[in-house]
C-alpha cells in the first residue's frame, strides 16, 4: 500500500528567544542568546552553583489563553496552549461544527517532568497549611499528559491524543509519532510536539548535583555546544507545537504547505540511564532508520539540527554518530545546535527544534550555533560556527537523544 504524505501546515512556539514564531526565530537565526540569570527564584538560594536558565520572558498568557481558566493549568500546559493557538491558527483547521472530521484529528504532545513546579509549591503548601489546603487541581495540574489533553479539549480533538515520555527525546518521539499516524491512515490531522517548564529549585539541584548543569556565570559562555570550554546543559523551558495534515486533505482545504515530513526513527542504546552510548552507536542507528524510512540517502541530508547539549559525552558522542551514518559527507553536511540560543527544553527541546527545522526550510537559512569559540578535536564538524548560512536547503534532520538512552530523529522536506 503507498504511504500517504505529510505536510506541516502550522507551526507555533513560545522560548526563550521568544513568544512567537516570528519573535523567536530572528534570534535563532543569528544566534542572540535567550540565555539569562534566572529570575523566578533567587538561584543563591539553592546553593549549587547554576545561576543561568533559559527563561520564557514577558509571558503574557491572556494574549491567547483565559486567564481564568489558565489558573488550574501549570505552567507547561499554558505554554502548550498558547504555542498551540499560533499554530493551529496558522493552519487554518477547525473541528468545533464536525464531529466525524475531529474523530479524525489528534494530538500527541510530550513532557518530560509535568508540572514540577506546582508539585513543588503543593508540597510546601500541605507542609505548612496542612493537606487538606492543597490544591484540588494539584494532581491533573501536574500530570505530564494534560498539555496533550488541554489541547484536545480545546479544539474539540478527538483522535488518538498521548503523551510520550521519554526524556529529552520527547519531543522528537510526538512528531514522529504523529507523522506514522496520519502516513498510515489513522488520523487526517495530527497536533503535536513538545513542552517543558522545569526551571525549579528543585529541578535545578537534583539536575546539577548529577554534573549535567553549567556553572558558567558568562550568559554567552554557558550553552556552548561542541566547543572545548563545554561544561554541561544550561535548562531551558517553553514549547513547540506543529500541526501536521495528509497532503492531499491539506490541498484540497487549500492549506499553506509549510514543508514536508518524510522520515522518523527512534530507538534505545539500551546503555546507562543518563549517559548515552559514548560511540554514538544508538544515535547513529536511529539517524540510519529515519533516513531509510524517509526513502533517501544520507548525502542527500543538507542540515542536521543537533540535539547537542553542551555536556562533554552527547557532543562528542554525536558528533560520532554522525560520522558513522555519514561517512565521507560528514564532513559536507552543515550541523548545528541551537541550545545556545534556547538552553536545552528537556521534553519540549524536540518540538521546539522541530519548528526551528521547518523555518529553516522555509527561510533557506541554516541557523548557527551560538557563541562557539574554541575548537575541539573530538568535534570535528562543520557547526556553522555564529553566524547564519543562507543555503540551498532541502532536507533537514532533526536528533534528540534522552536519559534512559532514548533517541529520535525526524527528516522534514523544502515544500514543492
Amino acid at each position: 500500500m503507498m504511504k500517504r504524505r505529510v505536510a506541516v501546515v502550522g507551526i507555533g512556539t513560545v522560548n526563550p528567544a521568544g513568544n512567537s514564531v516570528d519573535e523567536s526565530w530572528p534570534k535563532i537565526r543569528d544566534g542572540i542568546t535567550g540565555i539569562d540569570r534566572i529570575t523566578s527564584f533567587d538561584p543563591e538560594e539553592v546553593g549549587v552553583g547554576v545561576t543561568l536558565a533559559g527563561e520564557v520572558k514577558d509571558f503574557d498568557l491572556t494574549k491567547r489563553l483565559d486567564k481564568r481558566e489558565a489558573r488550574h493549568e501549570a505552567r507547561f500546559t499554558q505554554f502548550a496552549l498558547y504555542a498551540a493557538a499560533e499554530a493551529i491558527e496558522m493552519s487554518g483547521i477547525s473541528y468545533e461544527d464536525s464531529e466525524e472530521d475531529a474523530r479524525r484529528a489528534g494530538v500527541i504532545v510530550s513532557c518530560g517532568i509535568g508540572g514540577l513546579d506546582v508539585i513543588e509549591e503543593q508540597h510546601v503548601r500541605g507542609m505548612e497549611r496542612g493537606y487538606d489546603k492543597v490544591n484540588p487541581f494539584f494532581i491533573p495540574m501536574t500530570i505530564s499528559n494534560m498539555a496533550a489533553a488541554r489541547i484536545a479539549i480545546a479544539y474539540h480533538l478527538k483522535g488518538m491524543c498521548s503523551c510520550p515520555v521519554t526524556a529529552c527525546a520527547g519531543g522528537t518521539n510526538a512528531v514522529g509519532d504523529a507523522f506514522h499516524r496520519i502516513r498510515d491512515g489513522y488520523e487526517d490531522v495530527m497536533v503535536c510536539g513538545g513542552t517543558e517548564a522545569s526551571i525549579t529549585k528543585l529541578a535545578i539541584a537534583g539536575f546539577s548535583n548529577m554534573k549535567a548543569l553549567c556553572q558558567a556565570t558568562d550568559k554567552n559562555r554557558a550553552s556552548i555546544p561542541f566547543d572545548a570550554e563545554r561544561s554541561g546543559f544550561v535548562m531551558g523551558e517553553g514549547a513547540g507545537i506543529l500541526v501536521l495534515e495528509e497532503m492531499e486533505h491539506a490541498k484540497a482545504r487549500g492549506a499553506k504547505i509549510l514543508a514536508e515530513i518524510v522520515g522518523y526513527g527512534s530507538n534505545c542504546d539500551a546503555y546507562h540511564i543518563t549517559s548515552p552510548s559514548p560511540n554514538g552507536e544508538g544515535g547513529a542507528a536511529c539517524m540510519s532508520l529515519a533516513i531509510a524510512d524517509a526513502g533517501i540517502e544520507p548525502e542527500m541530508i543538507d542540515y542536521i539540527n543537533a540535539h547537542g547539549t553542551s555536556t562533554h559525552l552527547n557532543d562528542s558522542g554525536e558528533t560520532n554518530a554522525i560520522h558513522q551514518v555519514f561517512a565521507d559527507h560528514a564532513s559536507k553536511v552543515a550541523v548545528s545546535s541551537t541550545k545556545g540560543v534556547t538552553g536545552h527544553l528537556l521534553g519540549g527541546a524536540g518540538g521546539v527544534e522541530a519548528v526551528i527545522s521547518v523555518k529553516t526550510l522555509m527561510e533557506q537559512t541554516i541557523p548557527p550555533t551560538a557563541n562557539y569559540c574554541v575548537e575541539d578535536p573530538e568535534c570535528d564538524l562543520d557547526y556553522v560556527p555564529n553566524q547564519p548560512r543562507e543555503t540551498e536547503v532541502n532536507y533537514v534532520l532533526s536528533n534528540s537523544l534522552g536519559f534512559g538512552g532514548h533517541n529520535a530523529s525526524v527528516i522534514f522536506r523544502k515544500a514543492e
